[in-house]
């Protein structure tokens, strides 16, 4: 995994003061109990990744993330029990989606857009990432999909989700070496790993995602090399 990018030019001696991460994050329950939360970045500050957050129903919260740096970002704003560094791969065909995260093997489809999803594709892209917008729908949000829009997270952070688009999971399978969790269920309870959550109903959701930290650094304490905005996305 490569190192993160650097910013704009001439912002080397500016403080990192807002991380962006443009791509997908699906929430699935399995009648079993397990959640999985899937963030699919295809621009990060870290270049393209993908990880995969799982809760247990014994309540055990475990991070698959593809590399250490990875890791140790991700594990910096969320709280799990366990990580583990892994391969994790995505493969997207139209509407299906293949996820490989040893142990776990994630395979779900997405249906057409509802009323939730043309709502969020009516808002124009940079008023739908704007904090001012994020803050006014947040408790709407909550209400409505089970879901704020931001909240702080470890480490003096604070993470803001602009939501553009949102398909409904229409049939999923997840297996844990081999053995099958379950059909698809709701993400109940809500998932434990921080401020947020995902929607009770099992969703993909296209989002902007943007990681304010305090004094620009990272986990361990070791600056991050990039300008005070990081990370590109349509």
């Amino acid at each position: 995994m490569p190192r993160p990018r650097s910013g704009r030019a001439g912002s080397a001696r500016s403080p990192v003061r807002t991380l962006r991460f443009d791509g997908w994050i699906a929430g699935i329950g399995t009648a079993s109990g397990t959640r999985a939360v899937l963030g699919h970045w295809p621009a990060s500050p870290f270049g393209p990744f993908s990880d995969l957050m799982v809760e247990e129903a014994d309540g055990h919260r475990l991070l698959l993330a593809p590399s250490r740096e990875t890791a140790d970002f991700v594990s910096g704003i969320y709280v799990f029990d366990e990580v583990r560094v892994v391969p994790v791969r995505v493969r997207i065909t139209g509407r299906h989606w293949a996820v490989s995260a040893p142990p776990l093997d994630l395979r779900f489809s997405t249906g057409p857009r509802a009323l939730p999803g043309l709502a969020l594709r009516a808002v124009p892209g940079r008023l739908a990432t704007s904090p001012g917008w994020l803050a006014l729908w947040d408790r709407p949000a909550r209400l409505l999909l089970g879901a704020g829009t931001h909240g702080s997270v470890r480490s003096g952070r604070h993470q803001w989700y602009g939501a553009r688009d949102l398909h409904p999971v229409i049939s999923a399978t997840v297996t844990r070496e081999g053995r099958g969790l379950g059909p698809l269920a709701p993400v109940d309870p809500p998932v434990r790993f921080g401020s947020g959550s995902t929607p009770r109903r099992p969703c993909l959701v296209r989002v902007t995602t943007h990681v304010a930290l305090a004094g620009g650094r990272t986990t361990g304490g070791r600056p991050l090399p990039f300008g005070r905005s990081t990370g590109r996305g349509g």
